[in-house]
Parts: C-alpha cells; sequence; structure tokens
C-alpha cells in the first residue's frame, strides 16, 4: 500500500495535521492502534474535565460547537468533540491497526502494521508524549501490604483498598486525584516537588482567557531562554469545574490533604522526603506573581482595566510547621501510593535513529532529523500550546507548509537526477562476435 504521508495517531494532533494536509491536496492515511481518541477513552479518570475552557478547542476545520464557550468538557465529552471532528473533516483514519515498526527506505519510509505495510515519502509521529507513566525505580521496594497505581488506570477513589493513601507529584493530575480520594474520606498525604502554581480565574476572567490574549500561548519554542526547561516543565495545577474554583496547595490543605516534600527515597519501609518544600512552594509562588505582572501589563495596554475587576495577589502557599521527612509504610497508615509522576513517550516501534538518550525524539519545531519525518502532540514543540488541543492547529499548518515544501523539493531533486541520466551516454551491450 502506498500514500504520500502516513500520520500515526488519531487524536487531536493527528486529525489537525490530517485536516492540514487535505487541505494541500496530499494524499494521506491515519493509522490507531485503537478507536479514534483512543487515549482519552481508555487511559483517564472518571471525573476528569478538560483544563481548558471549551472555546479553547479550535481545531482546523471544525466547525462551531453549541457547547458552553466556558464550561469544561468531560472526558465522554471530549471523545465525541475528537470522534466527531474525525467525521466532519473525513479524516481517512485507519482504526484498529498498530504500527509495529517504521524505519527508512530509498523512498521514503516503510510503516508495518497488523494489517500490512504502508510505503510512504513522509511520516508524521501523533501518538503524544503521554503513552507510559513515569514510576521511580525505588517503587520496587515498596512494602507487598502497599497497592500502587498510575494516574492512566486510577478510575476513582472507590477502586482503591480502605486506608490512607499517598500521591506522588503535584501537577495537575496529582492535584486533582488527590483532592477527590481526600474528599471520598480517605486521608491523603501529597508528595509535593517542583511545579506550576496558577489561579483558575483572575480579575474576574479565566487565566486560559488571559494567557491567550497576553500571548503566553503563543511563545515560540525560538523565543525562549532555555527551551529543554520549558519543555520538561509540570502541568499547571488546574482543575476544569463548574464552579471555576483554584485547586492549588492552599486549597488541598484546607480541605485536609497533608504536604510533605518531594519523594527522594525509600530505606528499611520508610519513604524519605526532601525538605525542600518551602523552597519548591516559594518559587512557585513568585513565577505566579511573574505571570500576574505580565496579565496586569497586557491589561493596561490593552484598555481592558475598567472592564475587568481590580489587579490583586493571592495569598502565599501556606506550609505546615514542620512536615515530615519520613513515612514508615509498613505501619498501614499508607495502603496506596499514587503515583502522579509524569509521562514518557513510547517510540519502541521506531526503527530510526532519531531518540536522544531520555528515548525522546530530536527535532527542531517539530521537524525531525530525519528527512520527511514530523512529530505532533508534544509539549511545547512550536509553541506554549502545542500540548493543547488549541495548539494542534498552529502547529499542524506549520508543517504540513514544511511537509509540502519537502515534497516538492524532493521531487524536483528526483526530476533533476532523472534529466541528468538520460543527458548521459549509454553503454550500449557489445554484440556476439563483433570486432575488438
Amino acid at each position: 500500500m502506498r500514500t504520500t504521508a502516513v500520520v500515526i495517531g488519531a487524536g487531536h494532533a493527528g486529525l489537525a495535521m490530517s485536516r492540514c494536509l487535505a487541505e494541500r491536496s496530499i494524499d494521506h492515511v491515519v493509522l490507531e492502534r485503537g478507536e479514534v481518541a483512543n487515549s482519552w477513552r481508555t487511559e483517564r479518570w472518571d471525573s476528569l474535565r478538560l483544563l481548558t475552557p471549551n472555546w479553547q478547542s479550535r481545531l482546523p476545520g471544525r466547525p462551531p460547537g453549541e457547547e458552553e464557550p466556558d464550561g469544561f468538557r468531560t472526558m465522554p465529552e471530549t471523545v465525541d468533540l475528537i470522534a466527531r471532528y474525525a467525521e466532519a473533516i473525513s479524516a481517512p483514519v485507519q482504526i484498529h491497526t498498530a504500527v509495529t515498526s517504521v524505519r527508512r527506505t530509498g523512498q521514503g519510509y516503510a510503516v508495518s502494521t497488523d494489517r500490512g505495510v504502508w510505503r510512504s515519502r513522509s511520516v508524521v509521529l501523533a501518538t503524544g508524549a503521554c503513552n507510559v507513566p513515569r514510576v521511580p525505580a525505588l517503587a520496587a521496594a515498596l512494602p507487598r501490604s502497599v497497592v500502587t497505581v498510575t494516574p492512566d488506570r486510577y478510575r476513582n477513589p472507590e477502586q482503591l483498598p480502605e486506608g490512607g493513601v499517598l500521591v506522588v507529584g503535584a501537577s495537575a493530575s496529582g492535584t486533582q486525584i488527590a483532592d477527590e480520594i481526600q474528599r471520598s474520606g480517605r486521608a491523603v498525604t501529597l508528595s509535593v516537588g517542583e511545579h506550576v502554581r496558577v489561579p483558575r480565574a483572575y480579575r474576574g476572567r479565566d487565566i486560559q482567557w488571559w494567557m491567550d490574549g497576553a500571548g503566553v500561548l503563543d511563545e515560540r519554542y525560538d523565543q525562549v531562554d532555555n527551551l529543554e526547561r520549558a519543555r520538561g516543565l509540570p502541568s499547571a495545577q488546574l482543575t476544569g469545574s463548574d464552579d471555576r474554583r483554584t485547586l492549588d496547595l492552599n486549597a488541598l490543605t484546607a480541605a485536609g490533604v497533608r504536604l510533605v516534600g518531594r519523594l527522594v527515597g525509600l530505606s528499611g519501609g520508610k519513604a524519605q522526603f526532601s525538605g525542600s518544600l518551602p523552597n519548591v512552594c516559594a518559587l512557585a509562588d513568585l513565577k505566579m506573581d511573574r505571570l500576574l505582572d505580565r496579565i496586569d501589563e497586557y491589561a493596561a495596554e490593552s484598555g481592558l482595566e475598567d472592564s475587568t475587576h481590580p489587579r490583586h495577589r493571592f495569598e502565599p502557599t501556606a506550609l505546615p510547621t514542620a512536615p515530615p521527612l519520613d513515612l514508615d509504610l509498613r505501619s498501614g497508615e499508607i495502603r496506596t501510593i499514587v503515583w502522579a509522576t509524569g509521562y514518557r513517550p513510547d517510540y519502541s516501534w521506531l526503527d530510526v535513529p532519531v531518540l536522544d538518550r531520555k528515548g525522546r525524539v530530536r527535532h527542531d519545531g517539530g521537524v525531525v532529523e530525519a528527512p520527511g519525518m514530523y512529530v505532533m502532540g508534544i509539549p511545547f514543540m512550536r509553541r506554549r500550546k502545542s500540548s493543547l488541543i488549541d495548539g494542534a492547529g498552529d502547529d499542524a499548518r506549520d508543517l504540513c507548509a514544511h511537509l509540502a515544501s519537502y515534497l516538492d523539493a524532493s521531487s524536483e531533486a528526483a526530476r533533476s537526477a532523472a534529466s541528468t541520466r538520460s543527458r548521459s551516454p549509454v553503454s550500449l551491450p557489445r554484440l556476439q562476435g563483433s570486432a575488438r
């Protein structure tokens, strides 16, 4: 089977790329191991909602929706959004087609699947960056009495055994899961490392509205001082809810969650925590205030001072007087650990030497080092919003333009080579018996 481009992954990023390819009349296929929006269907907990308001789901070619613009989609609603989008743009998706290998050929790539081999001139890797949960190696030394679960397998508090819960990681997933489990009646301890604190709303508007308007989300990868660090930042402490509440460490403490420092070791059945909790919280508070300063400047420059609430600042993170530095996991106080420690990509099927030592694709704004290969949907790929649904469209348009230029250039090179060969002297085979 042949096509010009193969897109691997039928989530929002792969579908956005499909739409842009179709707009340029570039023949392609979208391969999906499961159903459309497979990760959204199978790897999210029951109560999860999008962290971004409904208006922030602007995908190329998507018809206007009838949903409340400032609401937050549930996971079933998100799956429906992406599935309907695939139908609306007539994306050439082949579901239940697992890619087993991608390798270079003389003319491009061979993409092997469990349903045959596709040969194409270009490949777009749109499988995302959240494929395999990161669980620290020390988890292997946990007492057998402690149950462990990762966010992609967590569904609700009822699936957990009775007793206390240690949630490791205080980004969006960790804070939301800690809050839900605490409200179910279980005692929760939250291990806090580096995190990004932002309010859900500021000056009467959603924080995403401000960051969108102020250009924060459109910051490009070539405009930041430390791109590696920017790409590695945890997700902001946000939750989507009807009451638009802020879910930061202060809110969790008020709900009864106990805070401890970053988990750094496990010895003799005891979890050991860093004493850096005050420092990481102070740094998160400082960065939040810098963001609010930028928003205030934007409001002043844009004439929004009179139409929004007055500028203000939030209380610093309230810390326990003496957070414990260790916790005996053999005592029975903690029965479950939730590893909200992030994810890593899985490119085990990619047989092209483009991965760094951490298993990530080496790329320049989504343009992979291998000719004709691209990546979509990973953090800060081209813009700060690259991993959001709302960021897929701009990234796809940029990369599709580059892909089209690559195809034109390679076609021209092939024509030039063929023309050169046609003008070269041709050696005819010697006839039998001819004179020497």
